[in-house]
């Protein structure tokens, strides 16, 4: 791809630094936790918990914080890392692409008399606090609802290239645009009615739902793709077949196949190598979205 003259996106939050910093918080007050109800069962550990009460409510009084210091987290303050973004390469990139698809979806929503209203992409490092709950890099890239924002562990490309044999910036750009879909889903309504529809299945009937969810993602971002092929020199030879090696090594049957694991179609979530690898060719192809469908087809 061709994007070091293209525009950069103004919705990119970057928490790496905090994120980084927050996580000897997060990870050591669970450990506290569970060491509490020992404590409490001996002489020795009550008097350790009231001599750390007295410590903390004291500096309290003083007016200074030692929770931090407690927990195992930085003593000093995050500080704003936006000027991050710019200074790193691959965050500058995401930056691009997420400012490509606000573009495309912009016009689109606008042809239909909407308004579209762009997600914020945040770039987290190790583990992150979500409206949707608490998750850590080895998710995966995610969506929430709840607060309307992308979120990445830019590691994750580094696996993509590693392990799943899925290198190059269009694989990376489509994680990106996968991810915008379901923001467009959220916005179009289609999240309310399979939550809705979800309500009373079984399992295996919720799974097929959420594998239609998601390759109506999957081809909302070949839309993407579909006009990032109009602008000129954007794309470039070879950036089609990184996207769709990347579909196809998230397939529900590849992950599983290279985990060992027996493939149960059942259990997926997210559609096969071959689903995920059609829906984005069709969006790609078509540049419709009443092409991408998914929940009419069988």
């Amino acid at each position: 791809m061709r994007w070091d003259n293209e525009r950069r996106s103004d919705n990119v939050e970057d928490q790496r630094l905090s994120s980084s910093q927050s996580r000897g918080a997060l990870g050591a007050a669970p450990v506290l936790l569970r060491l509490l109800p020992f404590l409490i069962q001996n002489r020795w550990g009550r008097g350790l918990l009231i001599l750390g009460a007295a410590v903390y409510f004291g500096a309290k009084m003083l007016g200074i914080d030692i929770a931090p210091m407690l927990l195992g987290s930085s003593t000093e303050p995050a500080q704003p890392a936006q000027q991050e973004v710019t200074q790193d390469p691959l965050a500058d990139f995401v930056s691009v692409i997420l400012a490509s698809t606000e573009d495309t979806w912009q016009g689109l929503f606008q042809k239909s008399g909407q308004q579209y209203q762009p997600p914020k992409l945040v770039l987290f490092r190790n583990a992150v606090q979500s409206a949707c709950g608490y998750a850590e890099a080895a998710m995966g890239p995610f969506y929430c609802p709840g607060d309307q924002k992308l979120y990445i562990d830019l590691s994750f490309y580094q696996i993509m290239k590693t392990r799943l044999g899925a290198p190059g910036d269009f694989a990376q750009a489509y994680v990106i645009a996968h991810e915008v879909g379901h923001h467009v889903q959220y916005l179009l309504g289609i999240n309310a009615k399979v939550e809705k529809l979800s309500a009373g299945l079984s399992e295996v009937e919720r799974n097929r739902l959420s594998v239609k969810q998601e390759l109506q993602a999957d081809c909302f971002a070949g839309i993407w793709g579909f006009y990032a092929k109009q602008r000129g020199n954007f794309l470039e030879t070879g950036d089609l077949e990184e996207a769709l090696t990347a579909a196809s090594a998230i397939g529900d049957d590849r992950l599983q196949s290279s985990a060992g694991r027996t493939v149960r179609p059942e259990s997926f979530t997210h559609g096969s190598a071959k689903e995920r690898v059609a829906w984005f060719n069709k969006g790609f192809n078509e540049g419709s979205v009443g092409s991408c469908n998914t929940f009419n087809v069988q």
